[in-house]
């Protein structure tokens, strides 16, 4: 193989400076892999990563490629050089759900790694943009045989396409203070529930679930995801005043003033002269920011359940969006809260397909249509905690608000 080994000197720089480079790996495949077939292809792709470098061009191609019975989790990539790198002529990505939460065990990451070893190029990304796990790097034909072997012990593909994505939950309750939900229940509820969307791809663009478990929003899910789930809480938080009062011996009252209690957005805190902390529950706008700091000393309150954003998503058709407050405040307890989260998910896509245009993203639609349609659309009344600024708000008929003021205040009066 040194023999034949495609020269690299642009890729070469990549490996200086003091952080870990991609291009190690790829070399490690090509020069120390016991299979000569996976030194074959990294050497073949590090020539033609090589080439593109030198010509500033992309060289892949799209297709079609897929398994028996299911339209998406396949992304083809075909070689338009590859009559100068034929290792790498086809070099397709299979995408596969991982774990809610990604709780892998040691057993099944070597069962995983060594069937992709046995069909693959040995190229693994945990995780791609969308959730996956990316096994990069498969011909046509070992595409559908490398899918069997991981199907057999319990693997399935994710979304491509215009589907229903791969669903993102953070580690949650297993190993996290701040959670207030069950995050990988609601995880799989979605994923199990929407599994036919996910395979089969007919909606107008993607649509994406993540679930994040509480408002520091590890997974990036209210900027990212269609369909945000969002851990909170509605009472007050919990405040442990003896470790406020270590905070304050160990760091000093000027520290806490300056690193907690200035730095609240709605200035909802307030130091007392005890070395005891006042907190102004009614303006918390749960932004984490003095939990994170003291976690010992403050914690979320006992009231746990969800807040549901859409329409979040990065650049496409307009600019990046943030996702809109569709529902303050969900609990999640029992089997019929649950169905109640699904049925506002099958709701909003439902709509969403019937309305929304070609590569069009829900909150694209949403923009499009205005957010007042699309609350009637999947048959949501206007809460008033979903306005930030009464005065300015487009999307509430103020002509009309006393009555709306009105009947919520008797929903809430009832219950």
């Amino acid at each position: 193989m040194a023999r034949d080994r495609h020269e690299t000197p642009m890729l070469d720089e990549l490996e200086n400076g003091p952080w870990p480079s991609f291009i190690s790996g790829f070399k490690r495949l090509r020069d120390q892999h016991p299979d000569e077939r996976i030194n074959g292809v990294a050497n073949s792709l590090l020539g033609q990563l090589e080439h593109s470098y030198e010509t500033r061009k992309g060289y892949w191609k799209g297709g079609t490629v897929s398994v028996f019975g299911y339209g998406s989790g396949i992304i083809p990539r075909f070689s338009e050089v590859s009559h100068a790198f034929p290792e790498s002529k086809e070099f397709h990505t299979i995408r596969v759900q991982p774990p809610a939460g990604n709780f892998y065990t040691t057993d099944m990451l070597r069962k995983l790694g060594d069937s992709w070893e046995k069909y693959g190029s040995g190229l693994v990304t945990f995780h791609g943009q969308t959730g996956n796990i990316m096994f990069i790097g498969a011909d046509t034909e070992n595409t559908q045989n490398f899918f069997d072997e991981v199907n057999e012990y319990g693997w399935d593909l994710g979304g491509a396409g215009p589907c229903v994505r791969t669903g993102m939950s953070c580690i949650g309750a297993a190993r996290c203070e701040m959670s207030n939900c069950d995050e990988m229940k609601i995880h799989r509820s979605l994923m199990n529930n929407f599994t036919d969307d996910v395979h089969r791809p007919a909606l107008p663009y993607k649509f994406k679930f993540k679930v994040s478990g509480c408002p520091n929003d590890c997974q990036n899910a209210i900027e990212r995801s269609d369909f945000a789930v969002i851990g909170t809480w509605r009472d007050d938080m919990k405040v442990d005043q003896q470790e406020i009062k270590t905070y304050v011996a160990n760091k000093g009252r000027q520290y806490i003033v300056d690193n907690v209690i200035t730095r609240c957005p709605t200035q909802a805190l307030s130091l007392n002269d005890d070395d005891t902390l006042a907190v102004d529950n009614k303006n918390c706008v749960r932004c984490m920011h003095c939990l994170n700091v003291m976690p010992k000393a403050l914690s979320p309150g006992d009231d746990k359940g969800v807040s549901i954003l859409m329409g979040g998503k990065r650049t496409l058709k307009i600019g990046d969006l943030m996702g809109t407050v569709i529902i303050p405040f969900m609990k999640l307890e029992s089997e019929e809260d649950y169905e109640g989260l699904l049925e506002l998910a099958e709701e909003t896509i439902d709509f969403w397909a019937e309305n929304g245009l070609e590569h069009e993203r829900c909150g694209e639609m949403i923009e499009r249509i205005g957010l007042v349609n699309f609350l009637e659309g999947i048959s949501i009344d206007v809460d008033p905690n979903m306005v930030s600024d009464t005065r300015s708000s487009s999307y509430v008929r103020i002509d009309e608000w006393d009555e709306e003021a009105e009947k919520w205040f008797q929903r809430k009066a009832e219950g």
